[in-house]
């Protein structure tokens, strides 16, 4: 019902070819029938609640002109920015997920998720993988989430480079609410460790900057765990406050924002120290 006006507006319009699936088969699912469907050289991912500057397929298109390169990502932005203090945390959450991680990634030809809201690929490299992608199993039952990371693993496994783009600007609805966002990093959450477990195989013919960022971004957290579970043993038996791992943590926090603020010239990111009481108190809980 929420697409019949959409339809209505531009099922006559040449440019447009709508496909209406007779019930809601999931993203993964829609996606392999507009690919399987689609007749370009190249597919653009766009998300239903994403909107995208005017320049972003002239920016995609040149990095896709290398046949190596299997897919790029835009730059993300949280179009609800101003909506809440969430909202804003999120929105610096993507700069940095951006131009920190996936700009470095980019740089050794390898970005490990090519984010769903804006991404390009090469569709003879997507129909090559359908069948892979559409047979995705998790527990037991076909996978419904992690779509962008998996299908990202699939395009370097099968070879190909994928790439950043940070001129092609995509924004999108972010939670605005702590449980949706909650809900939401759990989600990915369950998504990167899953496919890691793929993307080790990918490893070693990737640069060992990468070895040593997957290991990172899966041991960090785990690291953090530990760090607070310490302090909070040391607490319960001594009775002394572990100032030292707080002082650890406030002291990496602050250096993390203070080089972001200067990179991106913006002092707000300095307000990021607050996303690191989400992810002790609320994230590592998960």
């Amino acid at each position: 019902d929420a697409l019949r006006p959409v339809h209505e507006t531009f099922a006559r319009d040449p440019r447009f070819n709508i496909i209406l699936l007779p019930h809601n088969v999931g993203k993964r699912k829609a996606q392999i029938a507009a690919i399987r469907r689609s007749a370009g050289d190249m597919v653009l991912n766009v998300d239903s609640d994403t909107i995208l500057a005017s320049d972003v397929i002239t920016e995609l298109v040149p990095k896709m002109q290398d046949p190596a390169v299997g897919a790029a990502m835009g730059q993300l932005t949280a179009s609800n920015r101003n909506e809440s203090w969430l909202t804003r945390l999120i929105d610096m959450e993507y700069w940095l997920a951006c131009n920190e991680e996936r700009a470095a990634q980019a740089r050794f030809g390898a970005v490990m998720c090519c984010c769903g809201p804006c991404a390009m690929y090469r569709r003879s490299a997507l129909v090559m993988l359908l069948d892979q992608y559409e047979s995705q199993f998790f527990r037991g039952k076909p996978s419904d989430f992690g779509e962008d990371r998996h299908l990202t693993i699939l395009m370097l496994k099968a070879g190909f480079r994928t790439e950043y783009v940070p001129s092609a600007i995509a924004a999108t609805v972010v939670p605005n609410r702590l449980k949706p966002y909650l809900r939401q990093q759990l989600r990915w959450a369950r998504s990167t460790f899953r496919d890691t477990l793929l993307g080790l195989r990918l490893l070693p013919g990737l640069n060992r900057f990468l070895t040593l960022d997957v290991v990172g971004q899966n041991l960090g957290p785990l690291l953090l765990a530990l760090s607070v579970l310490t302090a909070l043993a040391q607490l319960a038996l001594t009775g002394t406050p572990p100032w030292w791992t707080v002082l650890m943590i406030v002291a990496m926090t602050m250096i993390r924002c203070s080089i972001v603020a200067f990179r991106a010239r913006q002092l707000r990111f300095l307000g990021f120290s607050l996303h690191t009481f989400i992810n002790i108190f609320l994230l590592l809980p998960l």
